[in-house]
């Protein structure tokens, strides 16, 4: 049997809201399924915190709502947080895509969520 596990798309207003909802919708209460890109991305492929049943289907709902919230201003904010803990070395790397994404350019947080999604469980995304 396929597990359904529901995003409501009005619900995530920031990528940090995005953790607790998908945590929530996939392992309930309080749930755990990544708070970073990297544990999300290990939980889709079997790390901790994956559904005990390996056939599921994230639904996501009003993902326009979600793709709005986690658009260019979002980004633009994750990535001055990335910048600003990164280490020295990949700073001028952060910073181009801190630019990009200033000039209304390049990949959003939202973006960064669907191709890690459709990369480590393909197919199993529903955008409705």
């Amino acid at each position: 049997m396929t597990a359904t596990y529901v995003i409501e798309g009005r619900e995530v207003t920031s990528l940090e809201r995005f953790w607790q909802v998908i945590g929530e919708a996939v392992n309930g209460p309080g749930g755990y399924f990544g708070t970073n890109l990297d544990a999300f991305a290990d939980c889709l492929s079997g790390g901790f915190g994956t559904p005990d049943d390996a056939d599921f289907i994230i639904e996501w709902r009003d993902h326009d709502a979600s793709r709005r919230s986690l658009g260019y201003a979002e980004t633009i904010r994750q990535l001055q947080l990335r910048r600003d803990r990164t280490h020295p070395a990949n700073r001028t790397a952060v910073q181009a895509r801190l630019d990009r994404a200033a000039a209304g350019q390049g990949p959003t947080v939202f973006d960064w969520l669907i191709e890690i999604i459709e990369t480590k469980a393909p197919g199993r995304l529903h955008l409705d």
